[in-house]
Formats: C-alpha cells, structure tokens, sequence
C-alpha cells in the first residue's frame, strides 16, 4: 500500500502554492451533508483542511472542508456497487460528509493522514506499515512547526472595547465586516442589516445587504457623541439617544426596506459525548439517554418493636363468662388455643360445682 506521491500541480507563484503544505492526495467520492449524489474528486489533505479540486491537474480548488470542525470518523459498512471501495463517514459540527477511497488499504492510509493531523498524533490504532507509520511522524512534525510559526488572524474588536451606553439591539452581532457580510448572505430571511463593532474599537457599524442583481453591501458608521447619544455618520448626520433609535431611524429613512437581522440560533435537544474505542481507536458521537436516572428504592417503613417498653393503656377488667376472643383464627397463631372457648373437661367441673353449692343451699335451708 503505497502513498499517494505529493506534488506541486503549478509553479511557485500558482495557486496551489498558496495552500498550506500537501501531506497527502488523492482520487475519493465525495458527498457532503447537502449533497444527493457523490462525485469523484481529487483530494488534496493540505494543512489541516481537505481541498477537493475537479481533477489532479487543476490549479483551483472546488470545494474546501477545514477540519478544525472534527468531530469523528468511522467506517462506512455499506455496501457499493465497486465491491472493492470503502467508505468513510466524516462527521464534523455542520454535518456528515461521506467519502469513498477505491479500496480497504487506501481508507485506512486516510485515516491515518487525517487522524495524525487532526490529533497531532500518530494513530496507533490501524495497521499500517513501518514505512507509513514513519510517514505519519513525519507528518505530526510538520504540522506542528506549521502551527508555531503560522501568524495568527487578528481577531475582530470586542465589543467590550465599545463604550456603549443603553440597552443593547438583538440586532447586534460580534462579528468583522467580512463575516457580517457572509450572515448577511447566508441568512435572508432573518433580516438585512446588523449593528457591529467598528474596524478601530472605538465606533460600531451598521451593515446592510440588499438584492440588486446580485448582493449589495453598504456600511455605516454609528459614533457615540460625548455629550450622550449617537450619530450616524452619513452627509447629513442623524443624532439619535439610543442605538435601538439608530436601527429604528434606519427603518425609517428606508421606508422599511432595511430589517434588523434576527437570527434565533439552535439549541441542542440532546446531550452528546464523544468517546473512543479501546479496540480500534475510532471516535463516535454517542447520544446520552434520555429518561430520568432511575432513584434509589426507599426504605421499609420501620416496624414497631414487639418488646416496646411503651405503657400499655389500661383497659376494663373483661367479663370472664365472656370468653371470645378477637384474634383471628390462624392456625399458625401460636395463643390460638389459650383465647379460644373452654374444653370440655372445664365445662364438666364447672356444672359439678355448681350443682354441690345447690344442693348445700338447700339443706341449709
């Protein structure tokens, strides 16, 4: 199984030479989370995102997918109708996307290349060869030195820079020019204009999308005054109290063509958890059950003690010719036979008792 051979496709100054370096290529089917069919792409795994271009020659990619959104990999055991393809399931925060290597051994040299960039480790889990899993170090080397020395973006300006004053709009989003221009766009009908820090940290921006012919794009600066209050900067500037005036004077002037943007993002309605595999050292997303945990079984009421030294209360004397007895009779009760009626033998010498005192009576009589 050997690897894919890693060229430049143009010269220095070309478009590929702008990618991060290649570590890894190749032919795959790929079908993304809003794609019906799979195409056939070569696959450039360059840095950590896969570039996905029409063929090897092309100097333009087609498609890129930045794998800083990974959330696991797993085989694929479908089958397809190419008895010797296998298939990969790559699921990130946005969705699946499935991807198809022409065999086994070629899947398991793309997990490899994928799992070592993305961990920054070499997977010890797949069956690779000396030579490859020398690779693959070589690999987590390179990307980490490119990690150290790659200048970071710089960040948008925190809108805590912004000395605001007043309830702020829902309107309002922590985002760059760019990527309010991108919601914008994205997002139609949650509105066309949002309000954003401004590029300096000491202003914010309002920025509008309409459709003419295509996207149009316009920024507004909102300046807070000193004496309380803001304006928006245009050739006749608008004074307004609060920043909920500035969207609405904005309404306004447009006659209503200009909406705040309203984006309700999504909550998740499970909890998940990603764990791996001790045996082949693949991540799932796992989904955690849902029903309540089951509580601890609760305790007997306690018994009264059958020696309790508690007083008992005292009843009147009963009458003895009375002899029932209330307790049922169970032949298992032990006092069955001290609480039922008299025997026999008793009944006998209580007549023969009674009979000699009548008799006494009567003589003395």
């Amino acid at each position: 199984m050997a690897a894919a051979p890693v060229k430049q496709r143009s010269g220095p100054g070309g478009p590929r030479a702008q990618l991060p370096p290649c570590y890894y290529e190749g032919y795959l089917e790929k079908r993304g989370p809003k794609e019906k069919a799979s195409r056939r792409l070569w696959t450039c795994l360059c840095g950590n995102a896969l570039f996905f271009f029409n063929n090897a020659k092309d100097a333009h990619y087609v498609e890129k997918l930045d794998l800083s959104g990974f959330v696991s990999l797993k085989d694929d055991c479908s089958r397809d109708r190419n008895l010797e393809a296998a298939r990969l399931i790559l699921r990130m925060k946005d969705g699946e996307t499935k991807l198809t290597a022409p065999n086994l051994e070629s899947r398991e040299l793309w997990k490899g290349f994928l799992y070592s960039v993305i961990d920054l480790n070499v997977p010890a889990c797949l069956t690779l060869l000396p030579g490859q899993l020398q690779m693959l170090r070589e690999v987590v080397d390179k990307e980490r030195s490119r990690r150290r020395t790659r200048t970071p973006a710089r960040a948008p300006p925190s809108p805590l820079s912004v000395p605001l004053v007043g309830e702020i709009p829902p309107c309002f989003r922590p985002v760059s020019r760019t990527e309010a221009e991108v919601l914008l766009e994205r997002h139609p009908d949650c509105g066309n204009m949002l309000l954003r820090p401004g590029r300096d940290g000491c202003s914010l921006a309002v920025t509008t999308r309409q459709d003419l012919n295509g996207s149009v794009f316009r920024h507004y600066r909102v300046t807070q005054r000193d004496q309380g209050g803001y304006v928006i900067d245009v050739e006749n500037p608008i004074p307004c109290a609060t920043l909920h005036e500035v969207i609405d004077a904005l309404v306004e002037k447009t006659a209503g063509a200009l909406q705040p943007f309203l984006l309700e993002e999504p909550y998740e309605e499970n909890i998940t958890y990603v764990s791996s595999n001790d045996e082949n050292g693949e991540r799932i997303l796992h989904t955690a059950p849902s029903s309540p945990l089951p509580r601890a079984p609760a305790l007997p009421p306690k018994q009264a003690d059958r020696w309790s030294t508690k007083p008992l209360s005292r009843s009147p004397a009963p009458d003895r010719r009375i002899l029932t007895s209330p307790v049922p009779s169970s032949p298992t009760n032990p006092m069955r036979r001290l609480i039922l009626s008299p025997s026999p033998l008793a009944q006998t010498l209580n007549e023969e008792l009674k009979m000699k005192l009548e008799k006494r009576r009567a003589s003395q009589e």
